[in-house]
């Protein structure tokens, strides 16, 4: 532990922990401003089935040599279409869908695993991410991903807004509720798998959900909700890799650990300051 408060913050004096501490930053605007879409339209499951739907991809490319980070987000998209070919053609439920295609890549993902003799030690990575190995590059790739999540949201945000208010509504404005769906579906594929070396496909979906809602006990305006819920966010990361720094914890664990307690402290002081609002002064 550090000798004096100002000793604290140390640690980033280390560019392996600069970049780290860059690129869950960058991981956390992009989560923001597609987890607020996804607790808004209540995608949830579809964030964790995506995390886990990688997991086939980034198999089979460790074990082929090839980048993981390609084999996840082929796969990803690959579980995406998916879900739409299944809905169009075997006449299924959204979730039901969902479920069955989450099971089915997180078997086979688990069935290359089992089938390669020098796993192990890639495993831990690719569940709960390693966010001090973020290099330069990663870096560009980060940056280009929230540049594209964020240009996508502003383009679509009245589709976006139409579409979670009711689909006929969208239909009405001519605003074509099926672009936008899969323009949000192509938002939560892209921020799960830029999120996946920082926090790995166990631990996304706490990155991705928890700042959203976090945000969303002080502000109902979408834009104002993800530009709190990109505070929040960064302040996770910095506060999980300090921890983990601190107490020898895994770093990606810690992040995601840090923005569901952040969440939880959100909730309470908003309850109680409204509690307080209520209470009567005699």
């Amino acid at each position: 532990m550090p000798r004096h408060p100002s000793d604290l913050f140390a640690p980033f004096a280390l560019d392996f922990l600069q970049r780290g501490m860059l690129g869950g930053a960058l991981v956390a605007i992009l989560c923001a401003i597609v987890g607020t879409w996804v607790v808004v339209r209540g995608m949830a499951f579809l964030g964790e089935a995506l995390a886990h739907g990688m997991l086939p991809g980034v198999a089979l490319a460790t074990v082929l040599s090839l980048p993981v980070l390609i084999g996840g987000a082929l796969s990803a998209i690959a579980m995406s279409l998916g879900i739409g070919a299944l809905q169009r053609r075997a006449r299924l439920s959204y979730d039901t869908s969902i479920g069955l295609l989450f099971v089915s890549m997180l078997a086979l993902g688990v069935i290359i695993i089992s089938h390669s003799g020098s796993f192990a030690t890639d495993a831990t990575a690719i569940l709960f991410g390693d966010i001090l190995a973020i290099s330069a590059v990663d870096l560009v790739l980060l940056a280009a991903a929230a540049a594209v999540g964020l240009i996508v949201a502003i383009l679509f945000h009245r589709s976006f807004v139409a579409l979670s208010l009711d689909v006929r509504i969208a239909s009405v404005l001519g605003l074509r509720p099926q672009l936008a769906q899969a323009a949000l579906v192509g938002l939560v594929t892209l921020a799960v798998v830029a999120s996946y070396q920082a926090v790995g496909s166990m631990l996304v979906v706490g990155l991705l959900l928890a700042p959203a809602v976090a945000a969303g006990h002080w502000t109902t305006r979408i834009p104002t909700r993800m530009a709190l819920a990109a505070v929040f966010g960064v302040t996770a990361v910095i506060l999980g890799l300090l921890a983990s720094w601190y107490a020898a914890t895994a770093a990606g664990a810690s992040v995601a650990a840090c923005a569901i307690l952040l969440a939880c402290l959100s909730w309470a002081v908003r309850t109680l300051s409204s509690r307080g609002a209520r209470t009567p002064h005699v």
